[in-house]
């Protein structure tokens, strides 16, 4: 399918999707390039149209983007879109390593390479409560695709469950650094507005904590969990996500962590979109870092705060 994971490679422990082949721990950024089948480049191709006669005529400011080694077409881009490279991707990984700040931890394509991304474990975590884990990593994602920009952002995985947390929260503050295609890539300007992106990740580490120490009632868990998986149809009836989210409050990993509080109430959302929802972890994964659920997630957090600050 076109949405599939087409390659992965993870160090060190499965990771939560469960997908990809397993390699060294501690590899460079090249060497977990080629692990996971990354080592190719894209070019930009003129596009042509046969006109009445035959003849084969050149479209105007139009490229077709194909992967050099295989000929694969990627996407339709216009004559300022600059590809950036999968190993100018990874290369921005190098400093980071050197100083002893993060490892290489997944990296993969999906859309037959239409998306590459890179995971780096940092060496940070922190507690919303005590036992209650956090680790924090590095997404780098780099679009071969029109209209999708190259991305770097902060995401934290909650050890005990595995549920990805990457979703902004309503504030000046962003956990993500953007450049479009059409702009030069700088890796200086984006590692210093990665420090910058810092501040976001206090201010999600103390309001996971403030959700941690606000308590929920049945009626108003029940009203968020609707607002979260609507029912779309024209009945009144709890939809069939939102029924096994109500459960999943108290059946999931780690749901003794902070019991009846907001915190335990919004990790049951993720642990829906993470690990229940979809077709499979292929669809899962896709949708949690890319999708519909990363913005379901985002909605849940900031609806949780509201409840939160109300109680």
């Amino acid at each position: 399918m076109a949405h599939n994971v087409e390659t992965m490679a993870y160090a060190g422990a499965v990771p939560w999707h469960g997908l990809g082949k397993r390699v060294l721990p501690d590899l460079t950024p090249e060497q977990m390039l080629v692990e996971a089948g990354l080592d190719w480049e894209v070019v930009k191709t003129p596009l042509y149209y046969e006109y009445d006669d035959g003849e084969d005529l050149e479209v105007p400011d139009r490229f077709a983007l194909v992967r050099k080694h295989d000929g694969a077409y990627m996407d339709t881009v216009g004559a300022n879109w600059r590809p950036l490279q999968n190993q100018q991707a990874f290369e921005f990984f190098n400093d980071f390593i050197m100083q002893g700040g993060m490892q290489m931890h997944t990296a993969g394509s999906l859309q037959q390479g239409k998306i590459v991304w890179a995971l780096a474990k940092l060496d940070s975590s922190y507690s919303v409560v005590d036992g209650d884990e956090m680790q924090q990593y590095l997404l780098f994602v780099n679009p071969h695709k029109r209209g999708k920009a190259i991305e770097v952002r902060s995401t934290d995985i909650r050890v005990v469950c595995n549920n990805t947390m990457d979703f902004a929260l309503n504030s000046k503050s962003s956990r993500r650094i953007s450049v479009n295609h059409n702009s030069a890539w700088d890796e200086d300007y984006v590692k210093e507005m990665l420090g910058l992106a810092q501040v976001a990740s206090i201010e999600y580490k103390e309001t996971a904590q403030f959700l941690a120490s606000k308590s929920y009632t049945q009626p108003s868990l029940e009203d968020f969990i609707d607002q979260i998986f609507p029912n779309t149809g024209s009945s009144d009836e709890r939809s069939k996500n939102a029924h096994r989210t109500l459960d999943v409050v108290h059946e999931q990993p780690g749901a003794h962590f902070a019991e009846g509080s907001w915190w335990q109430a919004f990790n049951a959302v993720t642990r829906m979109t993470d690990h229940e929802m979809g077709r499979n972890a292929n669809s899962r994964l896709t949708s949690a870092w890319f999708g519909q659920n990363r913005t379901r997630k985002a909605k849940a957090l900031n609806s949780a705060v509201e409840y939160a600050e109300a109680a």
